[in-house]
């Protein structure tokens, strides 16, 4: 069975964060966004729910991590080519983004990182998958 992820956390600015991700080749499903959410599709079977904190909190309890200082998850997305990587990680840093580690390249995989503007960090990696099943 194949299952679908949720991923929920914050956009301080909705119409700014939606202008950042769709620069990235991301898409929103309009029917699940509104002024307070942007429904990121990642695929057909995982999006990411961007909630300005106000509407973040009617779904915790407690707080919400200060990006700024900590780190509550790393978000990672898989890229076709390393030259995928390196053009989503570019393109991030030139519309708002900022980098967050160095490269990694292991050879039969490739990655680069970034925080988005509320400082959430987004992995992007590629894998030669016939070094890994061969």
């Amino acid at each position: 069975m194949s299952r679908m992820l949720f991923l929920n956390t914050t956009a301080s600015d909705i119409p700014a964060t939606r202008t950042f991700f769709t620069g990235l080749g991301f898409e929103f499903n309009e029917t699940f966004s509104d002024e307070n959410t942007a429904c990121l599709v990642i695929n057909e079977l995982t999006v990411a729910m961007l909630m300005t904190p106000a509407r973040f909190q009617d779904f915790i309890t407690g707080g919400i991590t200060d990006t700024s200082k900590d780190r509550e998850v790393l978000i990672a997305v898989s890229a076709e080519s390393r030259e995928a990587v390196d053009a989503m990680a570019d393109k991030a840093l030139v519309t708002g983004g900022s980098a967050w580690m160095d490269p990694q390249d292991h050879g039969f995989m490739y990655g680069r990182s970034f925080r988005d503007l509320d400082g959430h960090v987004w992995e992007v990696t590629w894998m030669d998958q016939s070094a890994i099943n061969g």
